[in-house]
């Protein structure tokens, strides 16, 4: 691995092994992102994949929240996209405006021809994804040591979403059509996927990622028991042989994350699923969450984004709530919003947001007692 400068603030990383600390740690998905004006300046006339995939770019990227937020948040997260697998694997993604992004010859059935393509076709990810593993070393040298970097993948079920809907959905027709008429060929899509989102994941730790994210942003279009069938099955086994393939890269462990969106059914079930933080969107109640996590793992979360629209009052209310359910913060939780950062959401806003939690969670004198 890359030698880069030692880690200056790694209180992210000391809860996420289950220390008590000082204060909560903070971050927020999408913080790099459209909202901030340095963002469209720096991403000029580029489209987005464009950006990935310009390591210079997202790099630039991924730094605009800590510099403008210098002090106030304890990690950065790279700037690429989920979609990057389907990619990889040899589908067209477009990110259309004002839409979205696009698949514009999404998979039909496993009788199309493309499955049975996607099955046989051998995919290095290494090769394919070189431009994120760029960015992520050039970030990390370009922090020089201030918070530490997550990397993350799409989860396997979203990522099939996407792939046969050919964008998001409403009422993912396709999808369920793909896992209630062709559950065996789903699942052997899922393995593949799963497959390569190891390998991925084990490339960015070895490029410098030191904490990684599991985005399963659909979780939330399954029963609990097809989450149980087409979903946790996968997400765990990513998490089971993440550490495996790091050992035999000669890299240490980093802790893993797991965030499914509205899968507040399962969470008992992700508690046990192998990562050693699991994300909570704004549909959990932290109290009722803390009760049913019982220590086994960190949470992170979960503000409603849409806050941020409502002012500061509103957000000290939120921000006392979360500080209140979630214990005070000294173990056992990393701050963020439920989701991603919005569009059109005010960056002041969000700074009022992080002054708020460390007002609000303050920091006292701390052992190194472990969960």
């Amino acid at each position: 691995m890359t030698d880069f400068v030692e880690l200056k603030n790694d209180l992210l990383l000391r809860v996420a092994r289950g220390e008590r600390v000082e204060r909560p740690p903070i971050w927020v998905m999408r913080q790099a992102g459209r909202y901030l004006p340095e963002y469209h300046k720096a991403k000029g006339h580029h489209d987005f994949f464009s950006c990935c995939r310009s390591p210079e770019i997202a790099s630039t990227l991924t730094l605009q929240p800590i510099d403008r937020y210098e002090g106030l948040i304890d990690a950065a997260i790279i700037f690429s996209d989920i979609l990057v697998i389907p990619q990889a694997m040899g589908m067209t993604v477009e990110m259309l405006d004002k839409k979205g992004p696009h698949f514009p010859n999404p998979l039909k059935s496993p009788a199309d021809g493309q499955y049975e393509e996607l099955m046989d076709r051998s995919v290095d990810v290494g090769k394919e994804l070189d431009y994120v593993y760029q960015a992520i070393t050039m970030t990390r040298r370009k922090l020089k040591g201030r918070v530490p970097l997550y990397g993350f993948c799409g989860a396997p079920w979203t990522l099939l979403c996407y792939m046969v809907e050919g964008g998001g959905s409403k009422l993912f027709v396709q999808v369920k059509t793909w896992i209630y008429k062709y559950p065996n060929e789903s699942k052997k899509l899922l393995q593949k996927i799963s497959e390569l989102c190891v390998e991925y994941l084990a490339l960015q730790v070895k490029s410098g990622a030191q904490i990684v994210q599991v985005f399963d942003s659909w979780a939330a279009e399954l029963s609990p028991t097809s989450f149980r069938n087409f979903s946790l099955p996968y997400l765990r086994y990513i998490s089971h042989y993440l550490p495996l393939r790091l050992k035999e890269l000669k890299l240490d462990a980093v802790p893993m994350v797991v965030f499914a969106k509205g899968a507040w059914y399962g969470l008992d079930d992700l508690c046990d699923s192998g990562y050693q933080v699991v994300g909570l969107d704004w549909l959990q109640d932290p109290a009722e969450a803390v009760r049913i996590a019982r220590g086994r793992v960190i949470l992170q979360g979960n503000a409603d984004p849409g806050v941020l629209y409502g002012g500061k009052e509103a957000i000290t209310t939120v921000v006392q709530e979360m500080v209140k359910g979630f214990g005070g913060g000294q173990q056992g939780w990393i701050v963020n919003l439920g989701h991603g950062v919005t569009p059109f959401v005010d960056p002041d806003n969000l700074k009022f947001f992080f002054e708020e939690i460390h007002r609000l969670a303050p920091t006292h004198d701390h052992s190194d007692s472990t969960l």
